[in-house]
């Protein structure tokens, strides 16, 4: 039988964390209370006198004396539990519960401490619940208030169907998607009026409809000022505030506000009414999500309930086991009577949220509804395990066959090894570097899976569809599998005479496979990973040209960016970004390898050198050389543009601070990379890639110990680490820095010029590439365990999903 407190351990919300019930705590002191009273019944035991054959008629004595005198007690209550109010306090925020003990425990120290501790722990319980089911319930009159806009919203938009086709008004009625019962205004099913009788109505029905939006908080971009057209029908047009989440939404939001200020003006004559439906359909999509992750919410705060009930009927159980009390009973009562088990509110508004998503947003289809609020998770399935070991099982096999054919061929001898590694390496190493990338990976989610860090959460992952440690080997091993399995038939083809051109389009084809199957649009082979890969890519690449925000200590967060325009004023829309693009571009930058592999391989495809097996031609050529450096600096730059426009946005210097990390390591790698390609040592060069690169590393290395990891705090309680650590070792946090310092100086190897062959120089930049991801992957562990930290600092649990309405101004 599992133990409770691994039960516990298990179920809690790690966000919560510090707000359940320090059930741990209350053992200590439960095992305090039974040494405590270990003496006494020592003393009990007289000594003068052996056993008796009376003793068993003195036992069932006792037992009945003490049964009867615990049910007095019962009567009597051995411990009172008042309730009390805070001055100048919430009724429900203000209760604070005390417990006064009978003389029974007058006596007894550790007692009184343990329903001291026990007091707090229930104070702390519900006040952290009185908090949360406020901050819930406000959120869910705030998303009602938003959903009656948008229905409003719909409402005009029906009605200017019915406008713009009189004909068919009735067919039109018949076949909207907005139910009648959102209308403001009922109609009839037997109106029959003439087309001008229905002119006349509809902006009358248009006007209500207004009315009510603007009762509701939504502002309209002249609304105070509407004139109207000789027909007499209003001119409108409206802001809607739908987050520019990716570059093709900031495109497109700029095109709508050009499109609007030179088209649909409603200074102009002969528009009319405007109003965006795409806008109108992400705000439904933002809506609706706000509701998943309030109903998410309030499901937590129903678990938080629920578990911490259990764990005050576990202790007190103990308490009486130990102590030979009943104060169980009294206390319990007590405990139901508090505000977090007690209130309905939590439930109440859980069966509201499902009515409305159930009518609203899944056409009255419960079991569609359910797949939105309540997501089944995916059972992990042991043929992942069984493919994961057969496939590890294949590599470790090619690739042993693949080392002795090397070296029965003599494929890495002097004369023979540069012929076959240019076309090679570049293509292999692409995939061994991102093989172990993923391998690493996979070791961070397993780790963080250990160690309960809501990794899901913090990228903002679908947990249906999230990569899961066992996937993330999967895939890994299927990659080396099939990689070395190439190479061994590449090299069984070289050896038996095919001739070198056929050959080596081996590696291409392999590529290319590979290319294909990341774009497939079919639902294998973990879609919803690769397609969240490429966006988020797009978005790195993209990151100068829309606004992106990213507090430190936080995981997301939305602002406003304002326009201004010489027809409407001044202009709002808002933008989201994810920790993800950050993290991710963070692992572009220790890949730059790989991306030089990237550009060798186009080359050598692309020069047409794999025909005519001239390797100079992309070694050589000027545009090559260019290239290399811009290779070498775009992560860099990519990393330092997200950090430029978060100053930008915030002036916050210490993003200033960030990018400069990232321009100090594009100089660095720029002069590094021109002092690789002098001919001769050059001292002036070697001078200037010392102080660089020392420059930059000691630079990396503070912002990796400081800011990303949270350590070297002098005023910690633990020395030169922080406050709160997950990993019970401290020595495990001592040498990872120790670690991270080594693998951060590696690049001194690339300017010592040891005396080396060709095929021994690419095996030892592969090897310096390979430790630069291992460190990699070490930093992510540390990186996300300082994020997940301070979510737990601040009790974040579930996302704020931004609003597309906004209230409006006093200045309008």
């Amino acid at each position: 039988m599992v133990k409770f407190s691994k039960e516990l351990e298990a179920q809690l919300i790690p966000e919560w964390r510090e707000a359940f019930v320090n059930y741990w705590q209350l053992k200590k002191q439960i095992k305090k209370i039974k040494i405590s009273m270990v003496p006494k019944q020592v003393q009990d035991v007289n000594p003068d006198f052996g056993l008796s054959i009376l003793d068993p008629i003195r036992n069932i004595a006792k037992t009945l004396v003490s049964y009867k005198f615990f049910e007095s007690r019962e009567k009597t209550e051995i411990v009172q539990v008042k309730r009390k109010t805070m001055e100048n306090s919430d009724e429900e925020q203000g209760e604070i519960y005390e417990t006064e003990l009978a003389q029974l425990f007058s006596e007894e120290d550790e007692v009184k401490v343990f329903f001291e501790i026990l007091d707090e722990e229930l104070n702390k319980v519900n006040q952290f619940y009185v908090t949360k089911e406020r901050e819930f319930v406000e959120r869910g009159e705030l998303l009602n208030k938003q959903l009656q806009i948008l229905l409003d919203l719909k409402q005009i938009l029906k009605e200017r169907r019915w406008k713009n086709n009189n004909n068919s008004y009735s067919s039109k009625l018949n076949s909207s998607s907005v139910p009648c019962s959102w209308s403001s205004s009922p109609r009839s099913s037997d109106y029959t009026e003439s087309p001008d009788n229905e002119l006349k109505e509809i902006p009358t029905e248009t006007e209500e409809a207004i009315s009510a939006l603007e009762r509701n908080g939504l502002s309209f971009i002249n609304s105070a000022t509407r004139t109207k057209t000789k027909k007499g029908k209003p001119k409108m047009a409206m802001r809607i505030d739908i987050p520019a989440t990716t570059p093709t939404r900031t495109i497109s939001a700029v095109t709508s506000m050009l499109w609007e200020d030179l088209v649909n003006n409603p200074k102009k004559e002969g528009h009319g009414e405007y109003i965006n439906r795409k806008k109108i359909q992400c705000a439904e999509k933002m809506i609706r999500g706000a509701f998943v992750e309030l109903y998410r919410g309030l499901g937590l705060l129903k678990t938080y309930s629920s578990l911490n009930m259990v764990a005050f009927v576990k202790i007190l159980k103990k308490f009486d086991k130990v102590s030979n009390q009943q104060a169980s009973a009294s206390y319990l009562k007590a405990v139901k009577r508090s505000h977090f088990l007690s209130s309905d509110k939590v439930v109440r508004l859980m069966d509201e949220v499902e009515s409305i998503f159930i009518k609203h947003f899944a056409n009255n289809d419960r079991k569609k509804a359910m797949k939105f609020l309540r997501p089944q998770q995916h059972k992990e399935s042991h043929m992942v395990t069984f493919f994961v070991g057969l496939f590890t099982g294949c590599f470790v096999s090619l690739f042993s066959v693949y080392a002795i054919l090397a070296h029965l061929s003599g494929i890495f001898s002097p004369s023979n090894g540069n012929a076959y590694m240019e076309p090679v390496y570049p293509v292999f190493s692409i995939f061994a570097l991102l093989s172990l990338h993923l391998f690493m990976y996979g070791c961070n989610l397993l780790m963080w899976k250990n160690t309960r860090i809501n990794c899901n959460f913090i990228f903002e992952f679908q947990p249906s569809t999230a990569l899961k440690y066992r996937d993330a080997f999967l895939i890994c091993t299927t990659f080396m599998t099939a990689v070395v399995g190439a190479m061994v038939v590449h090299l069984i083809l070289r050896a038996s005479g095919f001739s070198s051109s056929q050959v080596d389009t081996i590696p291409g084809i392999l590529l290319l496979v590979s290319l294909a199957l990341l774009i497939c649009p079919f639902d294998i082979f973990y879609r919803p990973t690769r397609y969240c890969f490429i966006r988020v890519i797009r978005n790195i690449v993209c990151s100068p040209f829309y606004k992106v925000l990213f507090f430190f200590n936080q995981r997301m967060v939305f602002v406003c960016v304002i326009f201004f325009s010489s027809f409407n004023g001044l202009r709002h829309n808002c933008f989201q970004v994810l920790l993800v693009d950050f993290f991710m571009a963070d692992q572009l930058t220790s890949q730059i390898p790989l991306l030089r592999h990237m550009e060798s391989t186009a080359c050598y495809f692309l020069a047409g050198s794999l025909r005519t097996h001239q390797y100079e031609v992309c070694k050589s050529g000027r545009l090559f050389s260019e290239l290399s450096y811009v290779i070498s600096f775009l992560p860099y730059y990519w990393r330092a543009m997200q950090c430029a426009r978060r100053w930008f946005d915030e002036c916050d210097l210490d993003h200033l601070a960030n990018m400069g990390k990232y321009v100090s390591a594009m100089v660095a790698a720029g002069a590094r990379l021109t002092y690789a390609r002098q001919a001769h040592h050059d001292p002036f060069w070697f001078a200037i890639v010392l102080v660089t690169s020392v420059v930059a590393t000691v630079y990396q290395l503070y912002w990796d110990f400081v800011k990303d990891w949270g350590f070297l705090q002098p005023k910690s309680k633990h020395p030169w680490l922080r406050d709160e650590l997950i990993l019970k070792n401290k020595s495990i946090y001592y040498a990872s820095i120790a670690l991270n310092i080594v693998l951060r100086v590696a690049w001194v190897e690339t300017v010592m010029r040891f005396n080396v062959g060709a095929v021994e120089t690419k095996l030892l930049d592969f090897l310096l590439a390979s430790l630069e991801v291992i460190r990699r992957g070490h930093w992510n562990f540390y990186r996300l365990e300082n994020e997940h930290l301070n979510n737990v600092g601040k009790y974040r649990a579930v996302k704020t999903v931004p609003l597309p309405f906004r209230e409006t101004d006093s200045d309008g």
